[in-house]
């Protein structure tokens, strides 16, 4: 057998395969008058999204020889549940949303809206990934190539920012129609008011999970981290920090949506659920895969006699913010700006 390489040299080599990458890109579209860089972005995650792939089946058994000594010298964190189901995700989710993404600003559609879903997901898959490496039980094993998942938190963060500053893709909705929306209220529209209620529901769930992660003393958080979700309480760190990152990160978010729900004009509301249901996907996909996969001891998987219950709510938990993004993408009317029939009467004096 070949001795593995050093973890020196892995970082060396994972370096040295992402520059490639990029040339590789730039290669293709050097031609081009003008690129968007944002398509340099999306191919470079979609490479890493066949990597990733190709972790998640070797570690479930179905391929071999592929990860092994990058996984052992490089990223060992990438053998736990919660990294295989991140892998798949990246791997079929994220790809898909990134090819979709460039086929698009290849022929001038719009893409933004798919990108924003995208980079909601990739940023919560890194702000729970990083600090979980160093909090949990593999803070003791970070080998150089860890400093890589700096560079894949920042490019997501980047494009991000570029997509929330460019110009919405907002459908074109008479005024009247507008106005009629906007002057309903919330008992008036059925659907936002049940989903408004399953926000206050979420919002309640993850104040509760947050007190279960920082081991709260009450009796009902000690019962629930025991008797349903022992995942909690795995050494990994990953779902405790998943928790955290959802009490401080997407409470705030679910709180302001339930607020734009009753209160006309909210425009913002159009991006920002977009991007969180990117992130509310990925991080209970990898939250509830995990409690369950074969790799997480079986103290920590949620008991089979609470099955039924444990997966009912974090289906819920996870279905309440794309059904609000839907909602919010496919019927915006509520959210738009009105103008004043006054400046519409001046500016057409105007012309």
């Amino acid at each position: 057998c070949l001795p593995l390489p050093r973890p020196v040299v892995i970082l060396g080599l994972e370096a040295a395969i992402l520059m490639t990458v990029f040339f590789m890109v730039h290669l293709c579209v050097r031609k081009e008058t003008s690129v968007d860089p944002l398509f340099y972005v999306f191919a470079f995650f979609a490479y890493t999204s066949v990597a990733d792939l190709t972790n998640a089946l070797e570690q479930d058994g179905y391929i071999r020889g592929f990860m092994d000594f990058y996984t052992y010298k490089g990223k060992p964190y990438l053998s736990t549940a919660y990294c295989i189901l991140m892998s798949y995700w990246n791997g079929v989710v994220h790809f898909t949303m990134l090819l979709t993404a460039i086929y698009r600003m290849c022929r001038g559609k719009p893409f933004r809206s798919i990108a924003l879903v995208w980079a909601g997901s990739m940023i919560a898959t890194q702000v729970v990934l990083i600090p979980g490496i160093v909090t949990g039980k593999y803070g003791k094993s970070i080998y150089p190539a860890f400093w890589c998942n700096i560079l894949f938190l920042m490019l997501p963060v980047w494009a991000a920012v570029k997509l929330f500053n460019r110009p919405r893709e907002l459908p074109i909705i008479p005024a009247d129609k507008v106005e009629t929306e906007q002057k309903k209220r919330l008992v008036s529209r059925p659907k936002d008011l049940l989903l408004t209620l399953a926000l206050l529901g979420a919002v309640a769930f993850t104040v509760f999970r947050g007190f279960v992660a920082l081991e709260c003393a009450l009796d009902a958080c000690f019962t629930y981290i025991y008797q349903y979700e022992p995942y909690l309480k795995d050494n990994v760190a990953f779902p405790k920090v998943m928790m955290l990152v959802f009490l401080f990160y997407a409470l705030p978010l679910m709180t302001a949506c339930a607020y734009g729900l009753t209160t006309p004009g909210c425009l913002w509301m159009l991006d920002w659920t977009l991007f969180l249901a990117g992130g509310m996907a990925q991080a209970q996909w990898a939250h509830i895969g995990a409690s369950v996969h074969s790799r997480t001891p079986f103290t920590y998987r949620i008991p089979k006699e609470e099955w039924g219950l444990v997966l009912t709510l974090n289906f819920l938990y996870l279905a309440t913010p794309l059904l609000l993004a839907l909602r919010c993408y496919h019927d915006p009317a509520f959210f738009l700006k009105t103008v004043p029939l006054a400046q519409v009467d001046n500016d057409k004096k105007r012309k």
